[in-house]
């Protein structure tokens, strides 16, 4: 007697790590599962809210494609997504922020634009905000203490060629080669990324992205800007405080530029900057607080 065909293998596995959302998380759900392109969603639960957790549970019974991980706590935005890619089946991993929405053929086109000759190759979308601008961060430069300085204090205005954020510029007709993408909204083959270590879990919150892309690109491989493939970002809906986020980007921007010195008066120059970059953060998460909503 033959038994019952085991179900095929997914193609696509997004995976989602979430804390403490907000209500754009049951959307961001039902949006992905929706969209005809996603197999398998993997959702790592960093610590929810009960009406949160309830809503992916639902989810999860309502489809079988949901898998949800939890139990272990806030462990981090970069351990959380390598554990959920190592929990994850697909030949294709879409990392996507919960409070992203995916934009009909978004999948589709950050899978096309991979390029097998290129490995490890990694490409971003391009990410929205709701009224249809292009948001801040989607295709960057390169991220260096000189381009991060003269953003930070907008003198790139009068040095453009160290202006990190490059969403003003032309929107290229296809997948274009950018130093730098979002993690909002992101794609690799598993292989790919399981070949240069996934995330690097010394990063919390924030700047993760921009460490592997670059680490991508010093393994020889490419990381494309795909404008086809479109994300709308609510972002902002986290309800961690404001100083919490900032200091967290501060210690990441920190890491990531020790890391990257590799001569003495580089190392030097990181280990300067470090207070530096703990008070702009610190000054910033005051200015968050201080800022009118609504």
């Amino acid at each position: 007697m033959n038994g019952a065909a085991a179900p095929a293998a997914p193609d696509v596995s997004v995976v989602m790590v979430v804390y403490r959302t907000g209500p754009a998380l049951a959307d961001t759900v039902a949006r992905a599962l929706g969209s005809g392109e996603v197999d398998e969603l993997v959702v790592v639960d960093n610590g929810s809210t009960a009406g949160e957790a309830a809503a992916v549970d639902a989810a999860a019974a309502r489809d079988p494609r949901v898998r949800v991980i939890r139990g272990h706590g806030n462990i981090g935005f970069a351990r959380g997504a390598n554990l959920g890619a190592a929990a994850a089946r697909g030949r294709l991993l879409v990392f996507l922020n919960p409070d992203a929405f995916l934009e009909p053929g978004c999948v589709a086109a950050l899978d096309a634009a991979l390029d097998p000759a290129k490995a490890p190759c990694l490409v971003g979308a391009r990410v929205m905000n709701v009224d249809g601008t292009e948001q801040r961060g989607a295709r960057r430069g390169e991220v260096t203490p000189a381009s991060t300085f003269f953003t930070f204090t907008r003198l790139a205005r009068l040095a453009p060629g160290l202006e990190i954020h490059h969403q003003d510029q032309p929107v290229p007709p296809g997948p274009t080669a950018a130093p730098t993408v979002s993690g909002a909204c992101f794609a690799m083959t598993a292989a790919d990324f399981a070949s240069v270590g996934g995330f690097d879990e010394g990063y919390f919150l924030h700047v993760e992205d921009i460490d592997l892309c670059w680490r991508v690109r010093r393994a020889g491989g490419a990381v494309l800007f795909q404008p086809g493939a479109r994300v709308v970002h609510l972002g902002s809906t986290s309800l961690k405080a404001p100083l919490f986020v900032e200091v967290s980007k501060g210690l990441g921007l920190a890491r990531y530029f020790r890391k990257r010195a590799e001569s003495l008066p580089a190392k030097l120059w990181a280990a300067l900057l470090f207070p530096a970059i703990i008070a702009v953060s610190v000054a910033r998460a005051s200015f968050r607080r201080r800022a009118p909503h609504g």
